[in-house]
């Protein structure tokens, strides 16, 4: 199988496996990028060829993966489930894509910064030469797009952040984060769903859960949405931790 690029450049084909292709936009994080990404996505759920299973998001690919035999004996044309599936996406490519710009969501994650929720905040603003209040004014100031859900059920990453605030990762991952961590990594920003390793410089922690498997939809966050962090006291992160109706607020 070899690698194709469709007559709209919009995108490269690769084969992931017998039962995936990616569609490669792009190699940078970038919101036109992304917008390529979304609106793709949405135009092939729309549009749906025999067999696809699943599509997968990211930065500036979509992965989609399908099911071998139902699309080598569907009327497609080509002469393999690659071909036939490869052909069908670049015919989608010439089709106008629906934006989906105003379908974002905006989500308020209060967000309780510094001390024990944010040990790594004065490392932050040490190596930007700001203080820690700076840092928390610039960080929840910013609106942030859902670039992708990644690394852990319900890990979101945040595009948007200030370069002023921007941080390496830590040399070593920590070996416990826990949930609801608010971190940087380089230019991004991105919340721990579930307590996991990590190596991202943690400065804050909400007390919304992130990922709960027992909901309709599990990840509170999806692609696409537009995130606002609300800055709490530790008196109000317990209250929102004791009171669930508190919640609503957001």
């Amino acid at each position: 199988m070899q690698d194709k690029s469709n007559s709209a450049g919009l995108f490269e084909i690769y084969a992931l496996s017998e039962k995936a292709i990616t569609l490669n936009f792009g190699n940078v994080i970038d919101e036109a990028l992304l917008k390529h990404v979304t609106d793709f996505k949405h135009t092939l759920s729309q549009h749906p060829f025999p067999g696809l299973i699943a599509v997968v998001p990211t930065y500036a690919s979509l992965s989609i993966f399908y099911e071998p035999v139902t699309v080598y004996k569907s009327t497609l044309p080509g002469i393999n489930s690659y071909d036939k599936v490869s052909a069908y996406l670049q015919s989608l490519a010439g089709k106008n894509h629906t934006s989906l710009t105003q379908q974002s969501s905006i989500i308020n994650i209060p967000a309780c910064y510094g001390n024990n929720w944010g040990p790594d905040l004065d490392y932050v603003a040490g190596i930007n030469n700001l203080s820690t209040e700076e840092v928390i004014k610039q960080h929840s100031a910013a609106e942030y797009k859902v670039y992708m859900i990644g690394f852990i059920p319900g890990f979101a990453y945040l595009g948007g952040m200030p370069e002023t605030i921007a941080a390496p990762r830590k040399p070593s991952p920590r070996r416990y984060v826990p949930a609801g961590s608010i971190g940087i990594a380089g230019n991004q920003t991105g919340i721990y769903p579930l307590d996991s390793p990590g190596g991202w410089q943690v400065i804050a922690q909400t007390p919304l859960k992130m990922f709960d498997a027992g909901r309709a939809n599990p990840s509170l966050l999806k692609a696409g949405d537009i995130v606002k962090f609300q800055p709490v006291s530790f008196s109000e992160f317990r209250d929102i931790v004791e009171n669930p109706g508190y919640l609503n607020a957001y």
